[in-house]
């Protein structure tokens, strides 16, 4: 395990901070197809830590600055913990600094990897600039190079499922299509879907089966989503097919958030499967029998990818409401 996450979650405040970033400017870094930060973005990342990341990612074609800055956050929440082994000493597994890296994984990259200037002498893992530059050589040489495999870079990280599905919601929360357009946060309750969904990775499909606690202690599909926004106080029906009708529908071409629920099949009937997206192309779904929970691409050579809802309660009880009305 090359690295070891401190798990700080995210706070969102909606403030735009317009300060210029230590090196070189708030938008300096943007390479072609990067990201733009969302107001959440702006509002927790220090300005400093906001320019290192854009520009360390510029280093790795097809590495957002976003996913380097959500390890930022999940490691030591951009230096602002205070737990052992983020400012000096190491925590109880020898990670140090503010993106939490092993020394012998350190030392093996900078070896690899000649840092920029403007950090320690020699090279510090404690140090903002060396750190955020290793953490981006580190997750390029494990596959997020073009975009080849960042699920595979993400998972060399920190080796657990739950901190790849944490890091790309966290991602996808800072990212947005430009700095002050719309913003690509996640709802409470889509958080807390996702987090729950999180706790069952590993677990078996099971057809029909509604999870831990009950008859049995797997999920298919459906279930698996039925339950994470059970858990976040919003009642769900019980298959794809009803969840897909419930709605309300992402229009086509409207970008994704954290929390929609991606369905595959036809449209008018013929829906089969459902995941939970929780950014960056990723879901989290229980796919099919003699498979475990798993965190996988929402889209894949020769899907039927049907669509996608937004699940809001007040969308879903106007909805249950009127259903039960035309039944008479």
């Amino acid at each position: 395990m090359g690295k070891i996450g401190i798990g700080v979650l995210c706070s969102v405040v909606l403030v735009i901070v317009l300060a210029a970033a230590g090196t070189g400017g708030l938008l300096s870094g943007f390479g072609s197809g990067s990201t733009q930060p969302s107001r959440a973005a702006l509002t927790d990342i220090p300005p400093d830590y906001l320019g290192l990341y854009m520009d360390a990612a510029t280093t790795c074609p097809g590495l957002d600055w976003s996913v380097l800055a959500a390890v930022g956050k999940t490691e030591s929440d951009h230096s602002r913990s205070t737990l052992p082994g983020v400012h000096s000493s190491a925590n109880y597994a020898g990670a140090r600094g503010p993106m939490q890296f092993l020394l012998p994984t350190f030392q093996s990259v900078v070896a690899r990897h000649r840092l920029p200037k403007g950090g320690a002498t020699p090279p510090s893992p404690y140090n903002a600039h060396d750190a955020v530059y290793a953490a981006a050589a580190y997750l390029c040489d494990s596959g997020a190079r073009g975009g080849r495999d960042l699920t595979g870079a993400v998972y060399a990280y920190n080796h657990a499922d739950w901190y790849v599905s944490q890091v790309l919601t966290q991602a996808q929360a800072y990212s947005s299509g430009s700095a002050f357009g719309a913003d690509a946060s996640p709802t409470a309750a889509a958080l807390q879907a996702i987090n729950y969904a999180q706790g069952q990775l590993g677990l078996p499909y099971k057809w029909g089966g509604d999870g831990p606690g009950k008859s049995d202690a797997g999920f298919d599909c459906s279930g698996l989503t039925k339950a994470a926004y059970a858990a976040a106080g919003i009642a769900l029906p019980r298959t794809a097919q009803e969840q897909f009708d419930t709605g309300p529908r992402v229009q086509s071409g409207q970008p994704l958030k954290p929390g929609d629920l991606v369905f595959y099949g036809t449209p008018n009937g013929g829906i089969h499967h459902v995941g939970l997206y929780i950014g960056n192309g990723q879901m989290i779904d229980a796919p099919r029998p003699g498979k475990t929970i798993r965190i996988e691409p929402y889209r894949y050579q020769g899907d039927d990818y049907a669509g996608a809802t937004r699940p809001t309660e007040a969308r879903l009880l106007e909805t249950m409401q009127q259903t039960a009305l035309d039944r008479g």
